[in-house]
């Protein structure tokens, strides 16, 4: 079978839009082979989903793709370039273990991007090795498909392959290349280098090709690159509500992982949490808890106001206008966001209108919860079946006079009560990746090769809301230890 008739039956369908951009956002240049690659994991259904054929991707050319020892037909492999602030500090930064392919067309004719990470040194891999460890590419997978399953936008992963080479962290560790498919990989930090850079035509241009990729009902508006920052704040505050409502925390949301579509990117040190804390912090390089849970809201606007600087000589002639409209849009966020986290909150608590008292009621049992250590996913999930003798705080008077309230305000709506568990069926999930339900699995795999943990775990986080009996063991929480959970870069 030749590399053609390979590619051909894979089903790669690859147009580069990004690659037609001005020279100063890439880098173009193809991946470093590797000695010995093996397909760990495919996923099957996306696989499909893209219009690739999943037989030719686990062949030995299909194999080799994922590696970067062979570039699919029509692919144009590339470094993208971008800057970020990094914990508040602003940097150069770029794809410095990372490569696009190429942009993959759908059956559905929807273009998303297809990248290996992974792949080998690039012009802005800053002393790096540009390689990563199973590890890290397999806790990406497992995250990301969980996120994907309870409905919260993100990048996915196509598959994980083993390298047969090692890579040099504080030990000797199995290399991996993943295959991750985006929306694009355009971030805020992407807007950041262009201001700092690049021309004023060039920052143009790169804000006329994210609006015709995201946004193209815009394209005709009086102002569209104000459009486009009401568009990213609109989509980033739905996102972070989202994030909030199920306890995920991403560990390290510099500028560089603000994506301008809206999606979840770069699992790194990130981690759901168990007990309830605003404080909670797992990344162990967030040493000031810039990044903690209850944070994760005013560092998403502290972001997007960074963007909104990258676009100012775009939204208006004069400076002092230009930041004018800028500030009045930036001004939204923390409403569109707060509108969003209380309707969802509304939701978990089965509630499907407003009344004025809500906010004080959700106030209420938050504060029981972190007063009572009491675990985030599994407390709203006993509320779902009226259990409420599984928490904490059962028993306590303020407990009682509380779920005496929420009795008192479901009867006051005019659904059923039947409905309004429905409604928190659908709003709470069972199961969310616990943290030691993942290191268990990431441990059998790359300290034993055993990946059957792995599939269980995916098997079950695939249908979250499902509630089933099969789900009950991935509900119980860790044993207690004295050292905290720690989560790292894998960088």
């Amino acid at each position: 079978m030749t590399k053609e008739t390979a590619s051909t039956e894979a089903g790669w369908n690859f147009d580069n839009s990004y690659a037609r951009l001005p020279e100063l956002f890439f880098s173009s240049q193809g991946p470093t082979p590797v000695r010995a690659p093996k397909l760990i994991i495919l996923n099957e259904s996306l696989a499909s989903s893209l219009g690739l054929n999943t037989q030719a991707l686990r062949s030995e050319d299909g194999v080799s793709a994922f590696a970067g020892n062979r570039i699919p037909e029509g692919a144009s492999p590339l470094a993208q370039a971008y800057a970020g602030h990094q914990f508040g500090h602003f940097n150069m930064l770029g794809d410095g273990r990372a490569l696009l392919l190429g942009e993959q067309i759908t059956p559905e004719g929807e273009r998303v991007d297809i990248q290996l990470k992974g792949s080998g040194r690039t012009p802005y891999s800053r002393g790096g090795d540009g390689r990563a460890a199973l590890g890290p590419m397999l806790r990406e997978y497992i995250i990301s498909e969980a996120m994907h399953a309870l409905g919260i936008a993100t990048t996915r992963s196509l598959a994980v392959v083993t390298t047969g080479e090692s890579v040099i962290r504080e030990t000797d560790l199995p290399g991996a290349i993943l295959t991750r498919v985006a929306a694009s990989h355009l971030r805020v930090g992407t807007f950041q280098y262009a201001a700092n850079w690049g021309t004023a035509e060039e920052l143009r241009a790169l804000a006329d090709y994210a609006i015709k990729r995201h946004y193209p009902d815009i394209e005709n508006s009086e102002n569209r690159y104000l459009s486009l920052l009401q568009e990213v704040i609109r989509r980033q505050a739905e996102l972070i509500s989202k994030w909030q409502l199920v306890g995920f925390i991403h560990g390290v949301m510099n500028t560089d992982n603000m994506t301008i579509s809206g999606e979840t990117i770069d699992y790194g040190p990130c981690a759901f949490m168990d007990t309830y804390d605003p404080e909670t912090v797992f990344s162990s390089i967030d040493i000031q808890g810039r990044y903690a849970y209850g944070n994760q809201p005013y560092i998403g606007g502290w972001n997007l106001a960074r963007f909104a600087e990258a676009l100012l000589p775009l939204l208006h002639d004069d400076e002092k206008q230009a930041i004018e409209l800028a500030q009045n849009e930036l001004s939204t966020f923390s409403k569109l966001y707060y509108h969003n986290w209380l309707a969802g909150m509304r939701a978990k608590l089965g509630i499907s209108n407003a009344e004025e008292q809500d906010e004080a009621l959700i106030e209420d049992l938050l504060r029981m919860m972190r007063n009572y250590r009491a675990d985030y996913t599994n407390t709203f999930r006993a509320l779902t079946f009226d259990k409420p003798e599984d928490t904490p705080m059962n028993g306590t008077p303020e407990f009682a006079q509380w779920h005496e309230q929420w009795q008192a305000r479901l009867g006051r709506q005019k659904e059923s009560k039947a409905a309004a568990q429905q409604l928190m069926r659908s709003s709470n999930p069972a199961v969310i990746p616990r943290n030691h339900r993942v290191e268990e699995a990431l441990e059998a795999a790359v300290n034993d090769g055993d990946y059957s943990v792995m599939h269980r775990l995916l098997e079950v986080l695939s249908k979250p809301y499902e509630h089933s009996p099969e789900q009950d063991e991935y509900c119980t929480l860790p044993a207690e230890s004295n050292r905290p959970y720690r989560t790292y870069c894998g960088t």
